[in-house]
């Protein structure tokens, strides 16, 4: 009952995030000279599903079109060496089994949701335990990888191959059997979540 408590709490939290950091783009978008905010809107957004395989170092590539969504060049001879440099993205186990990507600027915006928990109440300072526990931050190197942990690669499963997933602001990494679980699991309910969301 617990265990599930604290699952529920965090899910609801992450949704709360989410849209936080929805708004917080949008007000950029609106305060930002017209240059700048039309760059966030070029920049934003992964969208697509790739297969990866992690490496006998526990190295995972992010695939080279969302490395290029933040600054990292491809394969591409003319970009400079120095604009290849490496990055720090945040890396997060999700309650369903899944591990979630963020860019600095995304987790700028939650993190800012998740300061603002009072440390005087104990649900709020238990939540905010819960998500930093669930939290890592990786650096992406110059051939565009990160290293995931042990306790990260238990948490979803991961064995060797994984299967990428951009969601928009974030990158959702999958072991495919669990994945594919999932979404056999859940097939019949599309229709009805997406009358109710959307």
């Amino acid at each position: 009952m617990v265990k599930n408590g604290w699952k529920y709490l965090l899910s609801a939290m992450i949704s709360l995030i989410y849209a936080k950091t929805q708004e917080l783009y949008c007000g950029l978008a609106d305060i930002l000279p017209r240059t700048a905010a039309n760059l966030i809107v070029f920049m934003a957004g992964f969208i697509g599903k790739e297969k990866h395989a992690v490496d006998e170092k526990g190295r995972l590539m992010i695939p080279a079109r969302f490395r290029r969504r933040f600054g990292m060049g491809d394969d591409d001879d003319s970009v400079e060496k120095d604009y290849r440099r490496s990055e720090e993205l945040y890396i997060m186990k999700a309650p369903d089994h899944s591990l979630e990507l963020y860019e600095p600027f995304i987790w700028a915006g939650t993190r800012k949701t998740i300061s603002a928990l009072s440390d005087f109440n104990p649900e709020e300072r238990l939540l905010k335990t819960l998500m930093y526990e669930s939290l890592e931050v990786v650096d992406l190197d110059r051939q565009g990888r990160i290293a995931l942990s042990k306790e990260f690669l238990e948490h979803a499963g991961i064995t060797k191959d994984v299967v990428i997933i951009g969601a928009d602001t974030k990158m959702i990494i999958w072991d495919p059997d669990r994945l594919l679980g999932l979404l056999e699991e859940s097939a019949g309910r599309f229709p009805a979540l997406a009358g109710r969301y959307f």
